[in-house]
C-alpha cells in the first residue's frame, strides 16, 4: 500500500467522525469572532478540530498540522495535514446542505491526499495522488470542454463589506458572458462539484490554504486546471480558479481583466 493511499484511508475514516460529531447540532451556538463580525467559529468547529487532530496524532504522531481553529505543528516527519474542520460554517449554523469537513495531507511536492465529507448530503469527495478521484466511491472527471458562455461557475464571497462591493462588480461584468453563477456557501464542496461536473468552473479570492487543499487535489485528480494567486489580489490573498483545460484560460482572463476582483 502507498504512503498516499494509506493516508487517505485515514484521512476518510477521520472524516467521517467528524461528520457523525456534527451532525448532532447543538440547541445553542457560541460564536468566536475572528477577523470581523460576519467571521466566527462555532464551539462545533473546535470540536471537530480537536477531533480530528487528535485521531491524526494518534496514529502519525510526528506528523505536522496546520489548522483552521488553530491547530499547527511542524513535521517530523515530511507529512502535514492540512484541515478545515467545518468549511461553510455559517450554512452550518443555519442548518442549510453544503457546509463539509475537509482533510489533506501533503508532502514537499504537494498534496498527496484529500477528502472532503458533506455530511448534509451524504456527499464524500476523496483522491490521493496519481489514483484518480472519486465521489461516493464513484470515479469522477470535470466537465471538458465548456464554452465560457455555456459555463455554469460558482464563486464565494468576502466577509469585508467593503471587499463585496469590488466583488459585485466583477460579478455584473461576468453574468452576461456565461450560463449562470451559483453561490453555495463553501469553498471545498464547491470546487469539489467542479471536479464531479455540477458546477463547470469555480472562482474566489481571500481563500486559505484549508479551505483548498484537500479539494483541489481532488479536481486536479479529476482533470480540472487550479491556479492559486498567492500574491495580493486588490488587496486580497489567494485567488483561487478551478474549471476544466478549455474553459480554464477564458474565465481567468475575463477574471483578471481590470484586476476588478
Amino acid at each position: 500500500m502507498s504512503l498516499a493511499f494509506e493516508l487517505l484511508n485515514l484521512a476518510e475514516s477521520i472524516a467521517l467522525k467528524a461528520g457523525s460529531l456534527l451532525v448532532n447540532r447543538p440547541s445553542k451556538f457560541d460564536l468566536d469572532q475572528k477577523s470581523g463580525v460576519f467571521d466566527f467559529a462555532t464551539q462545533m468547529d473546535h470540536e471537530s478540530e480537536k477531533l480530528i487532530v487528535s485521531a491524526i496524532l494518534a496514529a502519525r504522531p510526528d506528523d505536522g498540522l496546520i489548522g483552521e481553529e488553530g491547530a499547527n505543528r511542524e513535521s517530523k516527519s515530511g507529512v502535514t495535514w492540512v484541515i478545515d474542520p467545518i468549511d461553510g460554517t455559517v450554512n452550518y449554523l443555519y442548518d442549510i446542505p453544503g457546509w463539509c469537513i475537509s482533510i489533506a495531507a501533503k508532502d514537499r511536492d504537494g498534496g498527496l491526499a484529500g477528502v472532503v465529507y458533506s455530511p448534509a448530503t451524504q456527499s464524500l469527495w476523496k483522491a490521493h495522488r496519481g489514483g484518480g478521484a472519486f465521489l461516493n466511491g464513484n470515479p469522477i472527471k470535470c466537465n471538458d470542454p465548456v464554452a465560457l458562455n455555456r459555463a455554469l461557475v460558482g464563486s464565494g464571497f468576502a466577509y469585508d463589506l467593503e471587499k463585496r462591493k469590488i466583488q459585485a462588480a466583477l460579478i455584473a461584468r461576468l453574468l452576461p458572458e456565461i450560463r449562470d453563477l451559483r453561490r453555495l456557501g463553501a469553498c471545498a464542496v464547491d470546487m469539489c462539484h467542479v471536479a464531479s461536473g455540477s458546477l463547470d468552473a469555480y472562482f474566489e479570492a481571500g481563500v486559505n490554504e484549508w479551505d483548498y487543499a484537500a479539494a483541489g487535489l481532488i479536481a486536479t485528480e479529476a482533470g480540472a486546471m487550479i491556479s492559486i494567486d498567492k500574491g495580493i489580489w486588490n488587496g486580497e490573498k489567494n485567488m483561487v480558479i478551478v474549471a476544466g483545460s478549455a474553459l480554464h484560460p477564458a474565465l481567468s482572463a475575463q477574471i483578471r481583466a481590470g484586476q476588478a476582483y
